[in-house]
């Protein structure tokens, strides 16, 4: 691995035999080396070999800035996440969570709250998204010895989601809005059921999972299939109540749904509403 550019004693970008820029990790790595030597493979503790240019561009400078403790640290976190919740994250995962952990560790020594006005609904609709917060904040103190408070698991349960949700974007605008508007259609059902949905129950998760990515697609401006009106009829029919209740999630969306989707969230409201 030839050496394109020195940040410290402990990192470095390479570049790999087929020419490929990448970011090394690891304890004295660079010690006594200059920008074209080799390095040796074996004191690399960790790689961040980021597909998109600008991705990687904007993580080159925020290793200028940042303490390689951090960068470490953040890195773990990912890794620990990929395993928990077992999704594809986007690169850009690397970019906005250390920036946001350097930023959030700052705030904290310098005094000010740490706060996050859904912790409440993102521990309820995004629970492994939220223990890995939790588990973030044990890494943090660990390595650290600073005792963040929990609203910081919601913080970074939310750039998780965001990882997930809106690879581009480093801000939490869409997953305030999706979470909000999940929250609403939950209290929609609620409501018209008068009952408590079985947070616990698999159809309580298959249903947020469902309105997760319908918004999503709404995001993207992904045109859903059409169903077969005879099939939604039949619904319609046999689920009046859950039917009605998705016109009044219909309503409050503000748009007529496509008879897919209709269909597929009146069986979600039937299903979770069966205790």
């Amino acid at each position: 691995m030839l050496i394109s550019k020195i940040f410290n004693n402990n990192v470095a970008l390479i570049k790999d035999i087929d020419k490929n820029e990448i970011v090394v990790m690891g304890c004295g790595i660079t010690f006594g080396k200059r920008v074209g030597d080799y390095l040796d493979d074996d004191k690399v503790e960790k790689v961040f070999e980021l597909q998109q240019e600008e991705t990687s561009e904007k993580f080159k400078l925020l290793l200028e800035h940042i303490p390689m403790e951090e960068v470490a640290l953040c890195y773990d976190i990912i890794e620990y996440a990929k395993k928990i919740i077992d999704v594809e994250f986007s690169d850009y995962i690397y970019v906005t969570l250390t920036d946001h952990i350097n930023r959030a560790l700052k705030l904290f020594d310098d005094g000010y709250d740490i706060s996050n006005p859904l912790i409440w609904e993102i521990k309820r609709l995004y629970p492994k998204e939220f223990a890995v917060g939790k588990k973030a904040l044990e890494l943090i103190e660990e390595a650290m010895d600073k005792q963040i408070p929990e609203a910081e698991a919601g913080n970074i349960a939310m750039h998780l989601i965001n990882a997930q949700l809106n690879p581009s974007s480093n801000e939490f605008s869409n997953v305030f809005e999706i979470t909000q508007k999940v929250q609403d259609i939950l209290n929609i059902v609620k409501y018209t059921f008068k009952i408590e949905l079985d947070e616990k129950s698999l159809d309580f998760e298959r249903f947020v999972t469902h309105l997760r990515f319908f918004f999503r697609r709404e995001k993207g401006q992904e045109k859903g299939t059409e169903a077969d009106d005879f099939l939604l009829l039949q619904i319609k029919a046999t689920y009046e109540d859950a039917y009605n209740c998705m016109k009044k999630v219909e309503q409050y969306l503000g748009k007529v749904l496509s008879s897919s989707q209709q269909l597929y969230l009146t069986v979600h409201i039937q299903r979770v509403t069966q205790l």
